[in-house]
This record gives C-alpha cells, structure tokens and sequence, in this order.
C-alpha cells in the first residue's frame, strides 16, 4: 500500500520531492517505494528524465487505475467515520448576539459531536421549509399542530448602565436625576411604561438614541452612551462583571417573554441534546 500511495502521488506530481513533501517522508523513501513496487510488477512505471518524472505508457494506464481505486478507499472509509449532527438554531439577533454566543464554548466542550448552526432573524420561519431544527422567539407564538413551545425566559426589564456615567462612582439615582441621563430606546419602547412604574411622566424626554435592535441599545450603554432597558438574564453577565450597573433597582415585568419552538414530530436526536442543554438555563 505505502509503494501505491508513493507511485500515486509521484504520478500526479511528476517528481518525487513532491511527493514525498506531499506524504511526509523523505524523497529517498518515495524513490524506494516506487523502485520495490516496480520490481513487484516487473515493469518500469516511471522514465528517469533530467527535468523530472515522465509516466511510461504502461504507467500512465496502471496510474488512472490506481488513483481511481484510492480515492474510492478513502470515500468509502469517511463515510464510515461518524460525522457530526447538524443542528440549525433561528434565533432573534438579541438573543444570539447577548445570551447565545457567548455559551457557545460551554455548549461545544459538552457536545463536541454537534454542529451547530445560528440564524439570526426576526422573521417567522418554517421548520421544514427553511430547514430550521429549533427557533427561540419572543412573545407567546399561538398553539400550533405542528410545534411545541417552551417558556425558557420571563421578560424581567431592567435599567442598566455603564459606570463610567458617574464621575464619583457607582450610583443609584431617583426618578428626578435619571431624566438627567440619555435615553436609550429600541423598537420595543418600554421608556413609558417603566417610567410610569417609577411614578414618572408616561412620556420620556426625546433626548437619547433610538436603535432597531436591543442588543444595539445594550451596546451603546456598555459604551456609555445612556441607560438602556433590557431583559435582565440578556445583561446578568454584564451585570455580575460590573461593566454594567443597575441605576434603579425596580423592575418591570413585561409581556414579551423568550420560548423554545421545536418540531412536535421527527425532531433528531442532536436537536434534542440542544433543546435540553437550552431548558437547563430556564
């Protein structure tokens, strides 16, 4: 096998350094190889020539043959190899950006076996159509024949912050002093209803930034840039490692909160493992 694997690949190449860089060994070994497969058939494979290697005609015809053969051995022998389960996840970009993605190193040392696969989006996608084996949503999807729903997250809203904002350090501020601070709003627009709770004016000032996506808004108030509204279990790392703080300690209970959907039939085994190692978070 070792003279076929070194005919092979001094054929392609035509000169047996190549070869030999190609299989990891010296070019004497390959030169040897060759020599003892030829005395083997008792043909000449090769003509020495001063600018390299040149197949004979019996070779050229022994060398299609031979590779023919070796490229089959090794399609066949990964296919017997296990290959990892793919596993496609569609997630919104919040989600994936803030909570997904950086559990990804966890979840790889655990099941070293799965590919998985992360779709950003906010589109409703279908399990079958687009080829998705699990989704995680925000808001209560309606009962469907066809999917299961798992409460993974309640939606606890919460006001975060860099402390860099306060010169004299970390603080917590009355509803007076946090009108002081930019605002920072997503599409979801829960300035209102949290500063209602607080007893404060239903409608915030303008002054702030305006973002399409949380993870945007979280962004900016990791970049000092005003307080942000956001789901706590999004920010509890960011809060825990004291790049954020909680100005206000209230919190909001909002509507939205994040499930699980996946296949109610045929589900495969990896999706499963996924779907476990997500509800051991809830």
């Amino acid at each position: 096998m070792n003279g076929l694997r070194a005919f092979e690949s001094a054929g392609r190449h035509l000169t047996f350094r190549a070869a030999a860089e190609e299989l990891g060994v010296t070019q004497g070994a390959v030169a040897q190889q060759v020599r003892g497969l030829e005395s083997d058939l008792g043909i000449r494979l090769f003509l020495r020539e001063s600018r390299g290697l040149a197949l004979t005609a019996q070779g050229h015809d022994y060398h299609a043959a031979v590779s023919r053969s070796l490229a089959q051995i090794s399609s066949a022998t990964e296919r017997l190899q296990p290959s990892p389960s793919k596993v496609t996840i569609s997630a919104t970009p919040t989600f994936a950006s803030k909570w997904l993605i950086p559990r990804l190193a966890e979840f790889t040392e655990q099941h070293s076996d799965i590919d998985l696969r992360v779709t950003a989006t906010e589109k409703v996608l279908s399990f079958y159509t687009d080829g998705i084996d699990l989704a995680i949503r925000q808001g209560e999807p309606p009962p469907s024949a066809y999917h299961t729903t798992h409460l993974l997250f309640p939606q606890e809203i919460v006001a975060v912050c860099s402390p860099a904002l306060f010169t004299d350090g970390p603080k917590r501020l009355p509803l007076g002093e946090l009108a002081n601070f930019p605002l920072l709003h997503d599409t979801h627009d829960l300035w209102p209803s949290f500063l209602e709770m607080l007893g404060g004016p239903t409608t915030p000032q303008i002054r702030g930034l305006r973002f399409s996506q949380t993870t945007l808004c979280i962004d900016a108030a990791l970049a000092g840039q005003g307080v942000a509204l956001a789901s706590r279990f999004l920010v509890e790392r960011d809060l825990n490692d004291g790049r954020l703080i909680q100005p206000v300690l209230e919190t909001l209970k909002g509507e939205q909160n994040f499930y699980l959907l996946a296949p109610r039939h045929d589900q495969s085994v990896a999706a499963r493992k996924v779907s476990n190692w997500l509800k051991k978070y809830t």
